[in-house]
C-alpha cells in the first residue's frame, strides 16, 4: 500500500511530465506543415535530386516518431491520473497485488508488478522470421534437413541482386544487363550444371521437356566451339 506522501509526490511527476508532453504535443514537435518541402522553404520536389531531401526527410521521419510516442505516453499518463482519483493507482491489474513503490517511481504510468510486466517482455534473441527461414541460419537449431552453412556473404549476395552503389565498371568481366551487376551473380542455384537449371519434370519427376533459358547455355556452347 501507498503512503500518502508516496502517492502525492507520484502525482506531482506525473502531472509535471504531462505539462510537458502537452507543450510538445501541441506544437506537433514541427509537424505543422503538410509537406516535408513547405519546412524549408521549397514549393515543389520536382526539381531536386532525392538525396538532396535527406536530412530533411529524416528529420521529419523523426519528429513523427517523437509525436506519436509523446501521444501514447500522454494517453498513459490520463489514464495513471485516473487510476489514482478513483483509487485503483499501485494495484497490479493482473494478480490484484501492490506494486512496489520504487517501480512506480522509475515508471509511473505502469499498472504491472514486476513480475507480470516480464510475461511481455522482449526475450527473442534473434528475429522471429528466422523460424520459418530455409536454409536454416540458426546453427544451434538441428533439424531433419541438410543444409549449408548461410553467412553474411549470402545474405549480401541475396540483397544486393536488389541494387547497390557498384556499376558496371566495378566488376571484373562483362555483364549482359544490369540484373547481373551482383556478387556471384552467374552462381547455380538449384542446380549444380548449367544443364541442369533448365530441364523440366513433372510433379512425379518425369522428364517433360526444357525451359526456355535454354536458349542462353546453347548459345554459349556455339561460341565456346566456333
Amino acid at each position: 500500500m501507498l503512503k500518502a506522501q508516496q502517492l502525492a509526490q507520484l502525482k506531482k511527476n506525473l502531472i509535471q511530465r504531462q505539462n510537458e508532453l502537452i507543450s510538445h504535443v501541441q506544437d506537433h514537435f514541427g509537424l505543422k506543415y503538410e509537406f516535408a518541402q513547405e519546412s524549408i522553404g521549397e514549393l515543389s520536389n520536382y526539381d531536386n535530386h532525392p538525396a538532396d531531401h535527406g536530412t530533411e526527410l529524416f528529420e521529419r521521419g523523426k519528429d513523427v516518431a517523437l509525436n506519436e510516442h509523446a501521444e501514447k505516453e500522454l494517453k498513459e499518463i490520463n489514464e495513471a491520473l485516473t487510476a489514482i482519483d478513483q483509487k485503483t493507482y499501485g494495484v497490479c491489474s493482473k494478480c490484484g497485488r501492490d506494486i512496489a513503490f520504487e517501480r512506480l517511481e522509475a515508471v509511473p504510468t505502469t499498472d504491472r508488478c514486476r513480475e507480470h510486466a516480464e510475461v511481455d517482455a522482449f526475450k527473442h534473441a534473434r528475429p522471429v522470421e528466422e523460424q520459418v527461414f530455409s536454409p536454416n541460419i540458426n546453427p544451434d537449431e538441428k533439424t531433419e534437413e541438410t543444409q549449408v552453412g548461410y553467412d553474411a556473404e549470402d545474405a549480401w549476395q541475396d540483397v544486393s541482386r536488389y541494387g547497390s552503389s557498384d556499376t558496371p565498371s566495378d566488376f571484373y568481366g562483362d555483364r549482359e544487363n544490369y540484373e547481373e551487376t551482383y556478387p556471384n551473380s552467374d552462381e547455380q542455384v538449384g542446380s549444380v550444371m548449367d544443364v541442369e537449371a533448365f530441364l523440366a519434370a513433372d510433379q512425379y519427376g518425369n522428364f517433360t521437356g526444357v525451359t526456355p533459358n535454354h536458349k542462353r547455355y546453347e548459345a554459349t556452347l556455339d561460341e565456346e566451339y566456333d
